[in-house]
């Protein structure tokens, strides 16, 4: 077998997001995982925008939208009473403005199925057993001893990529602690149908004195989800058990039959203090375990696959080594606050104190009525608005005269409607042609093209084609003309709303393979972000003349 710089333990959602990228971006990785085969337990259910939009970039999600059930909304409701509730679907500057019901193992195949378009594959049935760090020398590296049907193998890596779930041997090996605890509750799952069922596409919260009662619909069928009082048993429920549990906190009329799944399990909130020991990075549950609650779990898995990934392949295409600090500075702020909120969630849940739960009730009433709760909870659960302004790997504003509102360095570039005009222009700046590139944007009209085609002729002179994408954004109302001599290194679209800045506006910006800005200034900044481009994408983003 050719040698990898790069193992991957784990196939799961996260293991494969980060093969993937790491493929996708040049870099070919061995993937092991110790099951016999593609996961078939459809632990989670619930696709956000975030993670959709990594899918996206990896040429995946459109494999999923085609059989996915896009969820209406939520509903909350205490002693029959419908108490509060808030509508999906209404997000804005994001191809995924809800989100979208998967079962976890068509996530997996799909994700398998695109690591095998690229040339990856995965080896079934082998597991880790031993993991070293070797320090010292010239660099550092980790050996990894496997086992397999074949026969036990060591092998030297200088990279590790940790996806191998809640109980990881590599965190174990490593000497991360997994902090945190587990709620003193038990939890019971089944998947089925549930005929009297309500024909909307929306998750039901039955909260009550003995517990939660949580529907969600599926693409075939229903999930329930209840809570129980903690026991030692591991078998998984009865349809019966279920059944009783439904009528008992159920609006009643609803039938639980034909289940294909169910499960009893604790829940935990736990997020490790550290992400990184040397070469070994580690993400998914191996770094933070979640509670149910808005399914955050497989979204913020995904992120961080995809997150480890293109920085891992900058890295090993050569790019300064310190790019990987910004791997535990962004994704553990986002884990710890995915954790806190699911927890809140959790125990908002399990008030038990009468006085507690009318509270409760009290303010999920006005905050629905306000729409202050589809406001604020719902972009928290699509994972759009992180915040990454303190990551090493995003440049501070020093001097942003010009520049749109919604453009800032650390967040999420908006994702708005473009019109190609020239070159491999997508329908919008986190669209394919820009994927696992950097891009630079230029905006304005005029002789702002000349700006652009010499960002483009600087990228073709440092050989950067491959990894930094020139992208001219006219506003909305730019005449049409030719484009300026060197337009065949770059492409050219028109805004189709103002959202960018409209016309008069000019600005330039660097934004990463992820969608989040790193840098971004005034059109006086493009000479100092040219001079500082590298030819291989590098820790610190360029930085504009006029910033500090």
């Amino acid at each position: 077998m050719t040698a990898a710089e790069v193992l991957v333990v784990g196939a799961g959602p996260t293991g494969l997001s980060a093969a993937c990228a790491l493929w996708d971006l040049g870099v070919p990785c061995r993937v092991v995982d110790r099951r016999p085969g593609p996961g078939i337990a459809p632990k989670g259910l619930v696709l956000w925008s975030g993670a959709l939009e990594c899918l996206e970039r990896l040429g995946v999600a459109e494999k999923l939208t085609g059989t996915a059930l896009p969820l209406a909304g939520a509903s909350y409701w205490s002693n029959g009473r419908r108490i509060a509730g808030a509508r999906f679907g209404n997000l804005t500057g994001t191809a995924f403005p809800g989100p979208l019901c998967v079962p976890q193992p068509v996530t997996e195949r799909a994700l398998l199925e695109r690591l095998t378009e690229l040339g990856g594959t995965v080896e079934w049935d082998t597991e880790v057993t031993e993991v070293t760090v070797n320090r010292g020398g010239p660099g550092e590296s980790v050996t990894v001893a496997l086992s397999a049907a074949g026969g036990e193998e060591s092998v030297t890596v200088p990279w590790l990529v940790a996806a191998d779930g809640a109980r990881s041997l590599v965190r174990d090996s490593v000497g991360i602690p997994f902090e945190g605890h587990t709620f003193d509750r038990t939890f019971l799952i089944g998947d089925g149908r549930l005929e009297g069922a309500s024909a909307e596409a929306e998750v039901q919260h039955h909260i009550t004195p003995d517990g939660v009662l949580v529907i969600v619909p599926q693409p075939e069928g229903h999930r329930v989800f209840f809570d129980t009082e903690p026991d030692e048993r591991t078998e998984p429920p009865t349809e019966e058990q279920l059944q009783r549990l439904l009528d008992e906190r159920g609006p009643g009329g609803l039938r639980l039959h034909g289940t294909w799944w169910t499960s009893r399990f604790r829940v935990h909130a736990r997020v490790a203090p550290r992400f990184r020991e040397g070469p070994v990075l580690l993400a998914g549950d191996a770094v933070h375990a979640h509670t149910t609650a808005g399914g955050q779990g497989l979204n913020t898995g995904v992120q961080d696959g995809y997150d480890v990934g293109w920085k891992l392949a900058s890295v090993v295409r050569g790019a300064d080594p310190a790019l990987l600090d910004s791997y535990e500075a962004e994704r553990r702020p986002a884990s710890v606050r995915a954790v806190a909120n699911g927890e809140k969630q959790t125990r908002m849940w399990l008030l038990r104190r009468p006085a507690a739960r009318l509270l409760r009730d009290t303010v999920m009433r006005v905050l629905s009525a306000g729409g202050l709760l589809e406001r604020k909870a719902i972009p928290l659960l699509a994972q759009l608005d992180l915040d990454h302004s303190g990551s090493p790997a995003v440049t501070a504003s020093g001097g942003d005269a010009g520049v749109p509102r919604v453009l800032r360095p650390g967040r999420r570039a908006p994702d708005v409607a473009l019109t190609p005009v020239h070159g491999p222009a997508a329908a919008t700046p986190h669209a394919r042609p820009a994927a696992g590139r950097h891009t630079l944007l230029v905006y304005g009209d005029g002789d702002t093209g000349e700006s652009a085609a010499r960002a483009a002729r600087a990228v073709r002179a440092r050989d950067a084609g491959d990894m930094v994408h020139v992208l001219w954004i006219q506003p909305r109302d730019t005449a049409d003309g030719p484009v300026p001599e060197g337009g065949a290194g770059f492409a050219v679209a028109r805004e189709q709303g103002r959202t960018l800045g409209g016309s008069g506006a000019r600005w330039v910006a660097y934004v990463r393979p992820d969608g989040v800005v790193a840098a971004c200034s005034g059109p006086a900044g493009l000479d100092g972000l040219i001079a500082r481009l590298p030819s291989r994408p590098a820790l610190t983003a360029p930085v504009p003349a006029e910033l500090p």
